[in-house]
């Protein structure tokens, strides 16, 4: 149960990556880092986690968008 998350950086920014469960409560931080400007790309390992609903919120510079992932063991 690993997915890759993908993203492109049109300036160096600071990036956080958030993983949350379907009542709000951050479960694990992914990413929390300047990076440079470009392709990037990081594997979350939810082997951890039961199987179930699940959001990752990206902040990126102004730029902030949330996702939901579907856990399935």
């Amino acid at each position: 149960p690993t997915t890759r998350i993908e993203y492109t950086l049109p300036v160096e920014s600071y990036v956080t990556i958030r993983v949350y469960n379907t009542f709000g409560e951050t479960i694990g931080t992914i990413v929390n880092e300047s990076q440079l400007a470009g392709y990037k790309s990081v594997d979350f390992d939810a082997s951890n986690f039961p199987s179930g609903v699940y959001f990752y919120r990206i902040q990126a510079g102004r730029y902030s968008d949330v996702k939901k992932m579907m856990l399935l063991k």
